[in-house]
């Protein structure tokens, strides 16, 4: 392998001598109006679902109950992910799925956040389903944190290695609130405050009483809730057995 120092030095100088517009953008655009030249300053709404225990299930002997277990949990979260025209990327990092939107709104974030109720239902008949089968359940925590944040196109230029890097609050404190859910006794969903902040007011006028299923939950994050919010019609479907 030879890598060309030289002109890595003149890429290097080129990018942090170039000027480079910031977009301040209310909603953020598709991708393609995202360029090597630009930024976008923007409200965004991030969820992370993250497996528990993820080593020990990936060592466990029987690869193939893991291997299905792992396919059920994404397969079912993408699907509840990406339905939402707000969506602007989502996907897996290794054992977690994760999806970002466009949150200008108010009620934007609490769609965001039924996303997340959603998720938790659907993990619930997951374990439902593995324990019909007399398969172990798995745990998994659910992180959803709101920011104003940059968007930029990072990689290398012209030749077509380049993702989206998320800078600021949403995405980092998403990914790693959901590594509070589902352990030490933390219920399954742990939000933001900016989260909580911005959909209570919505849940109170819909559910009368709905602010007592949150609380407040010890995380690195001050004013984070933790909450196990489920969607009742499919909970009361698992229970009578999901037929």
């Amino acid at each position: 392998m030879y890598y060309d120092y030289r002109a890595g030095k003149k890429r290097m100088d080129g990018i942090l001598d170039s000027r480079m517009e910031v977009i301040e953008s209310d909603k953020l655009p598709k991708s393609d109006d995202l360029t090597f030249e630009n930024s976008y300053h923007s409200w965004i709404t991030a969820v992370f679902v993250d497996i528990r225990n993820s080593t020990q299930l990936m060592a466990d002997d029987d690869q193939e109950y893991v291997a299905k277990v792992v396919r059920c949990f994404t397969s079912e979260l993408i699907e509840i992910l990406r339905d939402c025209d707000l969506l602007r990327e989502i996907g897996i990092r290794g054992d977690c799925v994760y999806a970002i939107y466009t949150t200008p709104r108010v009620d934007n974030i609490v769609d965001v956040f039924d996303h997340a109720v959603w998720c938790n239902s659907c993990l619930n008949m997951l374990n439902a389903v593995l324990s019909s089968r007399n398969l172990p359940r798995l745990k998994a925590g659910i992180g959803v944190a709101a920011g104003h944040d940059y968007i930029i196109k990072a990689g290398r230029k012209g030749i077509g290695i380049n993702d989206h890097v998320w800078m600021g609050e949403a995405v980092s404190k998403a990914s790693k609130l959901s590594g509070y859910g589902d352990k030490n006794g933390v219920r399954r969903i742990v939000i933001s405050s900016i989260v909580y902040q911005n959909i209570i007011d919505s849940y109170k006028e819909q559910y009368p009483g709905s602010e007592m299923w949150f609380s407040d939950v010890n995380t690195s994050f001050y004013g984070a809730k933790q909450c196990d919010v489920v969607m009742t019609g499919v909970e009361e479907w698992i229970k009578d057995g999901m037929d």
